[in-house]
């Protein structure tokens, strides 16, 4: 081994992620295909790659137009990472083989949104498909630490997730404006997003009111905003009640609701399921991601992944 370098052959101290990511790489060849079998962010890879090569006093690829191949130092380490892998291998075998059946608690979480709409058909139907698992339900707009095991899988809109999580995106929601038909009889309808000056409109409060497309809405028509709510659902029924025009994703949409215009100020949701690395083997959790990521890859209302 190169003279400096620190001795590989000392596996208890290294960090598993790390050789994971080295594992990963040196299997797919480049950041971004590690990344994804991984189910981590590029920026991930790299950070770990980089501080593993930094632990060790030296380089473990060397990169030619985003491809990654083994040096010495590499090819050396390369034998241990794998020995350490199958170490890790089999010990997680013996742990999650014992929790391999179909059956106990999932804690989910979500916000509201999703929760008062879309997940109690969703959950009837898994109920009916794994009887033996038992789902709890914890409605939360904010951030749930599945590190600290408060909830097994999450649901969240998020442009990517965490890096401490793993899942996959499951739907995209686009945005649109709002408003009851009685509305639209008494006062007509904008032409475009651009076009709110005059009409009664549903703004935002508490932390809702700090979103981009809320944000904008305060700064550009703050004297049309007659009524404001820090909940998406309690604005869709004020819309329905005629209360004025709301800026609500697709989803939204209650029976009865005009979609006015497209807002594409609001870009466009990401909807991820997600849970922590070591829940994913689960049966029930993995069960529980499998059955909500095909219902709401199949649901009309959402657009598909982008």
């Amino acid at each position: 081994m190169a003279e400096g370098f620190a001795d590989l052959t000392s596996t208890e101290r290294w960090d598993w992620n790390a050789l994971k990511v080295f594992l990963a790489v040196q299997v797919d060849g480049t950041l971004a295909g590690a990344a994804r079998e991984l189910g981590v962010s590029h920026s991930t890879v790299f950070r770990r790659l980089n501080a593993l090569e930094a632990e060790l006093g030296g380089r473990l690829f060397d990169r030619a137009a985003g491809n990654y191949t083994l040096t010495e130092v590499g090819e050396e380490m390369l034998v241990h990472a794998r020995g350490i892998a199958e170490s890790f291998d089999e010990l997680e075998r013996r742990i999650v083989g014992r929790d391999v059946k179909p059956h106990g608690t999932v804690v989910l979480t979500a916000p509201s949104s999703f929760a008062y709409t879309h997940l109690p058909a969703y959950l009837a139907r898994f109920a009916t498909q794994c009887p033996e698992i038992d789902v709890e339900l914890l409605v939360s707009n904010s951030v749930v630490n599945l590190s600290a095991r408060q909830a097994d899988v999450a649901i969240r809109v998020a442009s990517s997730p965490a890096d401490h999580l793993v899942g996959r995106q499951v739907a995209a929601v686009r945005w649109g404006l709002y408003t009851s038909r009685d509305y639209v009889e008494r006062h007509g309808s904008p032409a475009s997003q651009d076009d709110l000056g005059g009409h009664r409109l549903i703004g935002a409060a508490g932390r809702l009111r700090d979103s981009p497309v809320f944000a904008w809405l305060e700064r550009t028509h703050p004297r049309d905003i007659v009524v404001r709510t820090d909940d998406l659902v309690a604005m869709s029924h004020l819309a329905g009640a005629g209360h004025g025009i709301a800026p609500l994703p697709d989803d939204l949409a209650l029976q009865g609701l005009e979609r006015v215009c497209a807002l594409h100020r609001a870009g466009t949701n990401r909807v991820w399921v997600l849970t922590h690395p070591d829940l994913r083997k689960v049966e029930r959790v993995r069960l529980t991601m499998r059955f909500l990521s095909e219902a709401f890859s199949s649901d009309a209302s959402f657009a598909a992944p982008s």
